[in-house]
Order: C-alpha cells, then sequence, then structure tokens
C-alpha cells in the first residue's frame, strides 16, 4: 500500500501527477513568521492561487506585540476563504459609542489594549478541518478532531471532535460516541513521530480504533 508523503519542512506539501508543487497549498508554519502567531507542523492552508502574505489573508487584523495570539496545532487543513477575526479587531464596547477615537492619535492609539486583551487568544487544537469561507471569532477555542462546516461563523468555543455550522455555527453532530473520543484524545496520534503515524495510515482512515491503539 502506498503512503502519503508527509514532509513538515516543505512550504508546498502537495506534489501533483506532474512532479510539480501545488503552489496554492502551504504548511502554515512555512510560510507565517510572526510574533503572535503558532502554527503546529502539518497544519496547511490551501487557496485558489498563490498567496503573497498569508497573515492577511487568514488572520488580517492581528499584528507584531498585539495583546492576543493565534495559535494553531499540528495536522489542521484550512479551506480557502477562511479568517481569524483576532480580538484586535474589536472594538471598545464599555461607554456609549463603538467608535474608536483613539487609533486615530498615535498618543492615544494603545487605549483599548485591555479591553481587547480580555477577549483572548483564538486557539485552534491538533486535526482540525476548517470548511470553505468559515469565519472565527475572537477568543475562540476549538477542540482537537473538529469540523467547521462551509460558511461557519464560530461565535463560541467548539467541543472536541464536534461537527459545528451555520451563523452562529452551532454542534450539527458529535463525529463519534464519547468513549472514542475519550480515547482519541488520550493517544494524541498527532503528537506521534511521523513514521509512526504513517503506519497508523490505514487505522485513522477506517476509524479502527483498536489497530490505532496498537500502532
Amino acid at each position: 500500500m502506498s503512503r502519503p508523503f508527509l514532509d513538515a519542512s516543505a512550504r508546498y506539501p502537495i506534489m501533483l501527477p506532474s512532479g510539480e508543487r501545488h503552489l496554492p497549498t502551504v504548511h502554515l508554519n512555512k510560510a507565517i513568521n510572526h510574533p503572535n502567531i503558532e502554527i503546529g507542523d502539518y497544519s496547511y492552508y490551501s487557496d485558489f492561487e498563490p498567496v503573497d502574505d498569508y497573515v492577511a489573508r487568514i488572520a488580517p487584523y492581528i499584528y507584531p506585540g498585539a495583546p492576543e495570539k493565534l495559535v494553531i496545532g499540528k495536522f489542521v487543513q484550512i479551506a480557502n476563504g477562511v479568517r481569524f477575526i483576532t480580538s484586535s479587531a474589536n472594538h471598545p464596547m464599555r461607554g456609549f459609542s463603538t467608535y474608536p477615537f483613539a487609533v486615530f492619535n498615535p498618543d492615544t492609539m494603545g487605549a483599548y489594549v485591555d479591553e481587547v486583551a480580555g477577549h483572548g487568544d483564538t486557539v485552534v487544537g491538533n486535526d482540525v478541518w476548517l470548511g470553505y469561507c468559515a469565519t472565527v471569532l475572537p477568543g475562540v477555542r476549538i477542540g482537537d478532531g473538529a469540523i467547521v462546516g462551509a460558511g461557519a461563523v464560530v461565535s463560541r468555543d467548539v467541543p472536541p471532535y464536534a461537527i459545528v455550522g451555520g451563523n452562529p455555527a452551532r454542534v450539527i453532530r458529535m463525529r463519534f460516541d464519547p468513549a472514542t473520543i475519550e480515547a482519541l484524545l488520550a493517544i494524541r496520534w498527532w503528537d506521534w513521530d511521523i513514521g509512526r503515524i504513517e503506519r497508523a495510515w490505514p487505522a485513522l482512515e477506517a476509524a479502527d480504533l483498536e489497530a490505532l491503539r496498537a500502532a
């Protein structure tokens, strides 16, 4: 049986039959170097065309030194059009107006930092699939193994191995029964070395828990 060619060091992880690399698909931690963004190995973003600035494409509001982070786990699959609206996108909401008066003056530009920080980091777990044009709002945490449907607007935390969709995104169903989810969270296959993961690939695709345990 053939095995996938997984190379964490490759910027472009997909090799076409022609021998050329598929340039619109990138390992994000090879395409992004940003002090406020952490990305695990093998997590990729796939666009319809090559992108010059991946931070501007997927997380346009975060900036070096921002009070929040965007943390993306391992083996995350991010489709074209996905956007992370991180905490720095927020306007002040404690007063009578949401107009951000302070940002128009360099001397007062940092006035909202504490309020923004209160929204927290955006965290995506491992082996998460974010579908076409999904939007993730500030401070959301998406659990391991979750699936976010196309066009979903995720405004609250997503449990591990949940399938969510809609606006606001709601749990449609859980992918597996509670015992299986507990076992998968304990196994944490995404933390294995890549050789072991490739050997376990048939068990992962077949949803064979006993074979995965044996691996």
